[in-house]
């Protein structure tokens, strides 16, 4: 390939990218996805925009190779017992009959050999990892119940990956008319076991030699040649390069090195994993779904089926999850995955399964991936839909002359009510969330927090809000509060009203409605950081307290000024820049030579690093 046509490749595949990704992401639908279609769009079946495919795929599997390496090194010993009951209970028993079902169909009915048909089976049991993350994040769903359940299964299913892919030079040796290849066991056997051995006694020092360097571009370097020769190793014995990976990085899970490694790598496994899924949509066979649409619609509606109807009963029965959550956990995993590209590909190499049955494969596995977003973001309306019309009753509160009232029982609600509770003060606490009640009284027998929405009058009447002295509106959501705090100056004028604001925007709308001075909720905690930033710069603490307070005190009177012109940006941009010219002047009038020598001395522990290097 000349430089000519390389530079032209390397265009057409960024600009396909950059056009690509960002649509999909702006639709919620993955950045895998965007590849996926850039591919197609670019391959030979398109646009004809590239036409050597197998050198693009060549390279490209290095991304796989890499991917795996960062999955060993987040597979820490510690971190696997943690999770062992979700990882080695519903993942494995989710694999296990998932790869049962759909290898006795294409056993079956479709008359796949026996090995084949093992290989098919684990191939489609796998889900997508970049998918199934990528949505739980976007959804901020990663630290519910059947996120966490989801984390769990997909974690299984990596190292599951791992042995399928080991299996398939020896599934397919054992095809063919001289039967199993012993000597092919025996060679994978001890290509794993001088790899685990030589990593185990040579790359720690390796890595301890070149820190020392202290030099970025050595540190890539070095992990680049770790997983490059380990794949080479495990390439020149017949092995699969990416199970070499997995294994170097397994090597280095609980290593000092992790997160350096990591760091190093994750750049070019992003790009290198967005061109593997450009390759796989380039050699897609769209002709297959003009030519065979009832087929690849029959392969994908079987696949989501089968993969759906048994995660739900095993989220249900051996992840303990709830109905909602079981059924968010079967349409998030439903999908194929990114591995089913890989083992696929290599069972075709092997000649375990036809171009034609790979390409049917790789196409149901891609239009499945393409409906997961779809089908989660339904669900998810679906559920809430369902969840509004047959929504939880308000708790019938009981309340005895309580002197507090907090409205969002959240994290800082959670903090006062433990304060007055401690004090022997009577209070009653309000909150929308069912789900954070539910936790809450997981924790104790608490009579004094209820479900009901704080901006309902019949509910403060029932709290008995008229009685009380202070009312705590302590609320996350910004609308939320403003509503709250209507309704309760309406209804109790006289009522003292102690806000939580989320920034300063909050702050003026409350103070608005006669709050006075909201509680800005990271001010404190950002004061108090500052405050310890100058100490460990060498001022004294009553110093760097002074310091502080008086910040405190001049932010105080900036938002009061600023309230007075809040809907003016331009005098919002004014008066801040007053301010801080202002603070300046301030701080210079006021410092004396011992504190500007005590700021610009090194610390006390930079200097005793200085010591010990000398």
């Amino acid at each position: 390939m000349d430089s000519r046509h390389f530079l032209q490749t390397a265009l057409v595949f960024l600009l396909a990218t950059v056009i690509a990704v960002p649509l999909t992401k702006r639709f919620r639908l993955g950045s895998v996805l965007g590849y996926l279609l850039a591919g197609i769009v670019i391959g030979p079946q398109e646009l004809g925009l590239i036409s050597d495919t197998a050198g693009v795929a060549t390279i490209s599997e290095f991304g796989v190779v890499l991917m795996l390496f960062v999955i060993g090194l987040e597979l820490s010993p510690q971190r696997l017992w943690v999770m062992r009951k979700q990882v080695f209970g519903t993942g494995l028993l989710q694999v296990l009959a998932t790869s049962l079902v759909i290898g006795a169909a294409a056993y079956y009915l479709f008359g796949l050999t026996v090995n084949a048909a093992t290989i098919v089976g684990g191939s489609l049991a796998l889900s997508s990892t970049a998918f199934g993350l990528q949505i739980l994040a976007e959804r901020k769903e990663a630290g519910t119940s059947y996120g966490r359940q989801a984390f769990a299964v997909l974690l299984f299913q990596d190292l599951a990956a791992i042995p399928l892919i080991a299996a398939v030079p020896l599934l397919a040796s054992a095809s063919t008319k001289h039967g199993f290849d012993v000597y092919a066991v025996l060679r994978t056997v001890a290509a794993i076991v001088a790899v685990m051995v030589g990593g185990r006694y040579l790359l720690r020092p390796i890595f301890r030699f070149v820190a020392k360097v202290d030099n970025v571009e050595v540190s890539t370097a070095t992990a680049l040649l770790v997983v490059m020769g380990t794949a080479w190793l495990m390439e020149l014995v017949g092995v699969s390069a990416t199970l070499g990976a997995f294994l170097a990085g397994v090597l280095l899970a609980d290593s000092e090195y992790r997160h350096e490694l990591e760091s190093h790598l994750e750049p070019f496994k992003g790009l290198l994993l967005g061109l593997f899924f450009i390759s796989v949509g380039m050699s897609m066979d769209l002709t297959l779904l003009i030519e065979q649409p009832m087929r690849v619609f029959l392969l994908v509606l079987f696949l989501l089926l089968i993969k759906g109807a048994l995660l739900w009963p095993l989220g249900r029965i051996v992840g303990g999850l709830n109905g909602r959550d079981a059924l968010r956990l079967a349409v998030l995993l439903a999908c194929g995955g990114e591995f089913a590209f890989v083992l696929l590909k290599l069972a075709g190499e092997q000649n375990l399964i036809t171009t034609e049955q790979h390409s049917l494969q790789v196409l149901a596995i891609t239009l499945s991936m393409a409906l997961t977003p779809l089908m989660v973001a339904v669900l998810g309306r679906m559920l809430y839909q369902a969840k509004t019309k047959k929504e939880r009753e308000f708790d019938t509160i009981v309340a005895d002359k309580p002197r507090v009232i907090i409205a969002g029982y959240g994290r800082m609600g959670q903090i006062v009510a433990r304060m007055l509770r401690a004090q022997g003060i009577p209070f009653v606490a309000l909150d929308h969330s069912v789900e954070q009640i539910d936790l809450v009284q997981r924790f104790g027998n608490w009579t004094d927090i209820f479900y009901g929405d704080p901006a309902r009058p019949e509910l403060l009447r029932a709290a008995r809000a008229d009685q009380a002295a202070v009312f705590v509106l302590a609320v996350d959501d910004p609308e939320a509060s403003l509503r709250t705090a209507r309704v309760v100056r309406r209804m109790y004028p006289s009522l003292k009203i102690i806000a939580r604001a989320r920034n300063r925007q909050h702050a003026w709308r409350l103070m608005d409605l006669g709050v006075d001075l909201p509680v800005r909720e990271t001010l404190y905690s950002s004061l108090k950081m500052t405050r310890q930033t100058l100490e460990a710069l060498g001022m004294s603490p009553e110093m760097a307290a002074d310091h502080v307070e008086r910040f405190r005190r001049q932010d105080a009177e900036l938002l009061k000024r600023q309230y007075l012109v809040y809907d003016d940006d331009a005098r919002i941009v004014q008066t801040t820049r007053e301010a801080l010219v202002d603070l300046e002047q301030l701080f210079q009038a006021d410092a004396s030579p011992e504190v500007t020598r005590a700021l610009e001395k090194p610390t006390d522990a930079k200097a005793n690093d200085e010591d010990v290097t000398r």
